[in-house]
C-alpha cells in the first residue's frame, strides 16, 4: 500500500463556497506545490470561535509551513513566490505591474465586495449593480485590458502562465460568474480562462461537495436593495 506523503505544515481556510480570501491563499499554496494539510473551517458570516482559535489574526487563510507562520492572502502569495519565483513574471517591469495589480485588488474594490459577495454555487444575474460596484467593475476591466494588451495577449493577465496576479483576481472572476454583470468580450474570455484553470475548477468542485449544513442563508439569496 502506498504511503501518504508527509506534510510540512497546514493551510487553514474557510468554506470554499464563500471564502474568497481563502481562494487566493489556497491557489498560491497549490501553485507553489507546498505539501501541507488542508483544514477547512465552516464560515458563519463573520469571525467564529473556531477561526479565532486556529489563526493568529482570527481570519483565514493562515499558512504554517516548515516553521513559518503566514497570515493574510497577499503575504501568503509572497511567501509562496519565494519558494516558486515563477509565480510572478520574470521580467522586472512586468513583475512590478503584477504586484501593483495584486496590491490594488488586495486593498480596494469595496463597492464590488459589498454588493456582489462571493458564492461558488449560485447565480444572481442582473443583481448587485450599485453605482459603487459598477465603478469598481469599470476599473477592473481597464486594469485587465491593460495587462492583457501589454503582456502577451492572454489567456492570463501576464501571458500564458497563471501568476499570483491571476490568483488575486480569481474571486473577482467568481463574482462575475455569480452576478453576471455586463462586461466586454475580452473580459469574458479572461473570466472563462481563469474558471477553466485546473486548480480553480478543483476549488469549485470541492465547494460543491461541501455539506449543505455549512450553507449560510444570507449568502444564498440576493439581499433587499440589491435585486436587479
Amino acid at each position: 500500500m502506498a504511503q501518504a506523503k508527509p506534510t510540512a505544515g497546514r493551510l487553514v481556510i474557510g468554506s470554499k463556497r464563500y471564502s474568497s480570501w481563502s481562494l487566493r491563499g489556497w491557489l498560491a499554496v497549490r501553485l507553489a506545490g507546498l505539501e501541507v494539510e488542508e483544514l477547512v473551517i465552516p464560515l458563519a458570516g463573520g469571525a467564529t470561535p473556531a477561526v479565532k482559535a486556529a489563526t493568529p489574526s482570527g481570519t483565514v487563510p493562515f499558512l504554517e509551513h516548515e516553521g513559518a507562520r503566514v497570515w493574510d492572502s497577499l503575504a501568503i502569495c509572497e511567501y509562496c513566490a519565494e519558494r516558486a519565483p515563477d509565480l510572478w513574471p520574470a521580467d522586472r517591469a512586468a513583475r512590478a505591474h503584477a504586484r501593483s495589480l495584486a496590491s490594488e485588488m488586495h486593498a480596494g474594490f469595496r463597492g464590488l465586495r459589498s454588493a456582489m459577495f462571493f458564492n461558488a454555487g449560485r447565480e444572481f444575474p442582473g443583481a448587485g449593480r450599485t453605482p459603487e460596484a459598477l465603478a469598481d467593475i469599470a476599473r477592473i476591466e481597464t486594469a485587465w485590458a491593460e495587462a492583457l494588451a501589454a503582456h502577451g495577449g492572454g489567456p492570463f493577465l501576464f501571458g500564458r502562465g497563471f501568476t499570483l496576479a491571476d490568483a488575486m483576481f480569481a474571486p473577482v472572476v467568481g463574482r462575475f460568474l455569480t452576478w453576471r454583470p455586463e462586461i466586454t468580450a475580452r473580459s469574458r474570455a479572461y473570466v472563462e480562462a481563469v474558471r477553466a484553470h485546473p486548480l480553480v475548477a478543483r476549488w469549485y468542485d470541492e465547494a460543491s461537495a461541501e455539506p449543505e449544513a455549512w450553507r449560510i442563508p444570507a449568502y444564498e439569496a440576493v439581499p433587499e436593495g440589491l435585486a436587479g
